[in-house]
């Protein structure tokens, strides 16, 4: 089993050689606008899955996957060509979801940027169902000058004791 940084290593020189390969090796017409998005690499070396992304439209990426799984013993013979390991680890290329991830993201915050609009509208002619100011504010107090007031109490002398008993006893 190889150390995890040696195989980090090779598969990001699996990726440049597989993208150069491409590019400037592989002349086939079906052969769309490819790029390499990542390799990765078992623990034991034997096995590298490279992941490229096709940009256009759904018959050009088939078209791209035709030729690269026609294409793989080459791609694979200068892999080990240039790569300078005992074992040429098998390749499989796999499409990349990454764009229709991407795109997926884009059309949500689209969505939710046409949300806010409508609740922006909504709100700028919005008014308060109640008062504007909820809150209670105490009262304005009244100056004792200006109001004569006559209070008059009656105290009655006879008061129960009994009354006085039971709410001790309580």
């Amino acid at each position: 089993m190889a150390d995890p940084a040696r195989a980090r290593k090779i598969a990001d020189r699996i990726k440049v050689i597989v993208a150069e390969y491409l590019e400037f090796r592989l002349k086939d017409e079906r052969l769309g606008f490819v790029t390499i998005t990542d390799a990765r690499v078992t623990g034991d070396l034997q096995h590298a899955s490279v992941f490229y992304t096709v940009f256009g439209s759904d018959e050009e990426r088939k078209a791209t996957t035709a030729v690269l799984e026609a294409n793989k013993g080459r791609i694979r013979s200068a892999v080990g060509r240039q790569i300078g390991i005992r074992l040429t680890p098998s390749l499989e290329f796999i499409a990349d979801a990454l764009p229709e991830g991407a795109a997926h993201l884009e059309d949500l915050v689209a969505q939710t940027r046409a949300r806010d609009e409508e609740l922006a509208r909504a709100a700028a002619n919005a008014k308060h169902a109640g008062e504007p100011d909820p809150y209670k504010k105490p009262a304005d107090r009244i100056d004792t000058e200006d109001v004569d007031v006559d209070v008059d109490v009656d105290v009655d002398e006879d008061v129960d004791e009994d009354a006085d008993v039971d709410v001790e006893a309580r």
